[in-house]
C-alpha cells in the first residue's frame, strides 16, 4: 500500500460478519421460523376444502319418478338425466342436441320447473317428479300444448319440438306468455328459429289465452 493511500481497508472476518453474510443468516432464520406455521395453515385449508362426503364411483342404485312411475336403475353417478332417459329407459322423445345446455332440445320438467336434462345428473333428480314429453298426454288425450302445436303446424324438422312443447307448458304455467315478446323472451333458451317458429309462438300464445279465460 502506498503510504498516502487513505482508502479504508476491506472488512475481514476479524472485523465481524459482512452485510451479505448477515442477510443470508437472518433470511435462513426467518425461513425456519415461518415455514412450519404456513405449512400448517395450508394443511388446515386443504382439510376444510376437502369434500364432506366420500367420492362415489362405480354404479349405484338410483330411483327416479318419471311420468308418475318409479324407475329403479343402476347408474354411474356421472350419468346425466338425459342419458338415463334415452339410454336406460328408452324414452327417446327427449332429444339430445348440443349436450351443453345451450339448445333446449332436452328440456324436461322436474317438479314442474324447466331443466336441461343434459346438465342434470340423474342422482340429483331422485325424489322429484320428472315429466317428459311422453308423460304429457293422458292416454289418447293430448295435452293442450300438443294439440296447439298440431293445430298451428309448429313443426319443421321436428327435432326441437319436444323441448319447445315442454318449455311452452312451463312458460304458460309461469304466466310468462301473456304477450308475443314475453313468450319469445322466456322461451329463448329453446333454439329454433326456422320457418316453424312463428307457428310455435302462436301455439304457446293460444294455450296461454285459453288458460287465462279459465
Amino acid at each position: 500500500m502506498h503510504p498516502d493511500d487513505q482508502t479504508p481497508a476491506a472488512p475481514t472476518p476479524a472485523n465481524g460478519p459482512s452485510r451479505r453474510t448477515f442477510l443470508k443468516q437472518t433470511g435462513g432464520l426467518l425461513g425456519v421460523a415461518l415455514a412450519p406455521p404456513i405449512a400448517s395453515q395450508a394443511e388446515a385449508i386443504a382439510e376444510k376444502m376437502a369434500p364432506a362426503s366420500p367420492i362415489l364411483s362405480g354404479q349405484t342404485n338410483v330411483s327416479l319418478n318419471i311420468n308418475g312411475q318409479a324407475k329403479n336403475l343402476r347408474l354411474e353417478p356421472r350419468t346425466t338425466l338425459l342419458d338415463a332417459l334415452r339410454e336406460n329407459l328408452d324414452l327417446t322423445g327427449t332429444k339430445k342436441g348440443c349436450d351443453h345446455g345451450q339448445c333446449g332440445a332436452c328440456t324436461v320438467l322436474v317438479d314442474g320447473r324447466r331443466v336441461n336434462a343434459c346438465l342434470t345428473l340423474a342422482v340429483m333428480a331422485q325424489g322429484k317428479q320428472i315429466t317428459t314429453i311422453e308423460g304429457l298426454a293422458k292416454g289418447d288425450e293430448l295435452h293442450p300444448m300438443q294439440e296447439a302445436f298440431l293445430k298451428h303446424d309448429g313443426f319443421q324438422c321436428g327435432y326441437c319440438t319436444p323441448g319447445q312443447i315442454m318449455s311452452g307448458v312451463a312458460c304458460v304455467k309461469e304466466g310468462h306468455a301473456t304477450t308475443d315478446d314475453q313468450a319469445r323472451e322466456w322461451m329463448s333458451g329453446n333454439l329454433c328459429r326456422c320457418g316453424a317458429y312463428p307457428n310455435i309462438l302462436a301455439a304457446v300464445r293460444e294455450v296461454a289465452a285459453q288458460q287465462a279465460k279459465g
